[in-house]
């Protein structure tokens, strides 16, 4: 028998969210980097597989440290005047990139990118991976949008920063059967702020400069997929209601409104990311902007809450040093899925070896007071199928 302590380790979060890559053309705002400064915990495990990943463990940045961030040189200027403004946002950006991450990282969880990342690539997380305007890249544009937009909607009803509050405007509705009371999370401002920072990111175009990640197409498929993040948010907003009255009798029902689990938001996303639009950059006369239109007649044109992308993917079969693609050999695949998960679609088809591996966990918990909770150590043996 063993004991453990009831108090539970602090848990293993991914990596904070990705470094855009920088360009010859300019750079954008590797802003992710925030809650990288601060000096986590930083763990390596190979999780039953060749290919080690990385976490960071839990930590926020502290009001203490908000000055000096907000003059890093991984913000741009207009960044570092909106986080100078508010300094205690930089928390709420900095839990949005974690939970956005997260999110990609389960999401992409079976398939061949497995929103992967690499701590040890100075400028950029993801390697090269997001210099491709693939749908890869559509997805991550839009999670991080609705991270921040989420993260920063819940700091406002917590009462977490100075700028926002409550939603009141749900107020000025007058529904029949019920009224409006409580804290109505004010996903407006979230949406607000999340579009200012976002923008804020973005670097003066070159003359001429049309085509690329820091191009004018490249910036625009980032405006569209960071706004449908947003919207995947906002249109999964909840009415939660609680009665009031004698008895139970219900003779007053107040209702407010709620974000919903940031996972139903991240599901979404990853079912518009199967569904990605394929568009292309088309330039128009006079002095009408320039805008994103299908790259086929045949294709169906999108709307405000699909995602776009430019490049089909890069091959992630592969390692591929210069973009950062780990490749899927070494991942554990599922011999009987005929899915992403399963050993021929996740192995390419170069196979997989079978192994036998010895697993201790323990087992038979039992809490004794106080306070401990004391467990055995239960051993068995575990089947695992490994990509060539």
């Amino acid at each position: 028998m063993t004991e453990t302590p009831t108090t539970c380790p602090t848990m293993m979060l991914a990596a904070i969210l990705l470094v855009l890559v920088t360009q010859q053309n300019g750079a954008q705002a590797n802003w992710w980097y925030l809650g990288v400064e601060q000096g986590l915990n930083v763990a390596t495990s190979k999780n039953g597989t060749d290919n080690p990943t990385q976490t960071i463990g839990a930590g926020v940045v502290g009001p203490a440290s908000a000055e000096k961030n907000c003059r890093t040189p991984h913000l741009t200027p207009k960044q570092q005047d909106i986080c100078a403004h508010s300094p205690p946002v930089l928390q709420a950006i900095s839990a949005g990139a974690r939970l956005a991450i997260e999110e990609c990282q389960h999401q992409f969880r079976s398939a061949r990118w497995n929103c992967s990342v690499n701590l040890e690539t100075p400028n950029n997380i993801f390697g090269g991976v997001m210099s491709v305007n693939s749908r890869e890249a559509a997805f991550v544009y839009a999670i991080s949008a609705a991270g921040v937009a989420y993260s920063v909607t819940r700091a406002c009803a917590r009462g977490e920063l100075n700028d926002c509050s409550c939603d009141d405007r749900v107020r000025t509705r007058h529904p029949r059967h019920w009224q409006w009371g409580g804290c109505s999370e004010d996903i407006h401002f979230g949406e607000k702020f999340s579009r200012e920072w976002s923008d804020g990111g973005e670097e003066p175009l070159k003359d001429g400069n049309l085509s690329g990640p820091t191009g004018l197409a490249g910036q625009l498929m980032r405006k569209h997929d960071s706004e449908a993040g947003r919207r995947a948010v906002r249109s999964r907003m909840q009415r939660v209601c609680k009665c009031h009255g004698m008895s139970g009798s219900c003779s007053v029902r107040v209702c407010w409104r709620k974000l919903p689990q940031f996972r139903v938001a991240g599901a979404a996303l990853a079912a518009l990311h199967e569904g990605a639009a394929l568009v292309r950059l088309a330039q128009r006369g006079g002095r009408r902007p320039a805008r994103l239109r299908p790259a086929r007649p045949d294709l169906k044109r999108p709307n405000k809450t699909d995602l776009v992308y430019l490049e089909d993917s890069p091959d992630y079969c592969e390692r591929n040093v210069t973009l950062g693609i780990p490749g899927t050999r070494g991942r554990l695949c599922n011999r009987t899925s005929p899915g992403l998960d399963g050993c021929r679609l996740l192995c390419c088809g170069r196979g997989y070896q079978t192994r036998v591996r010895d697993i201790t966990e323990k087992c038979n918990c039992i809490f004794v007071w106080c306070c401990r909770v004391r467990c055995d150590d239960c051993r068995y043996t575990r089947e695992e199928h490994v990509c060539n």
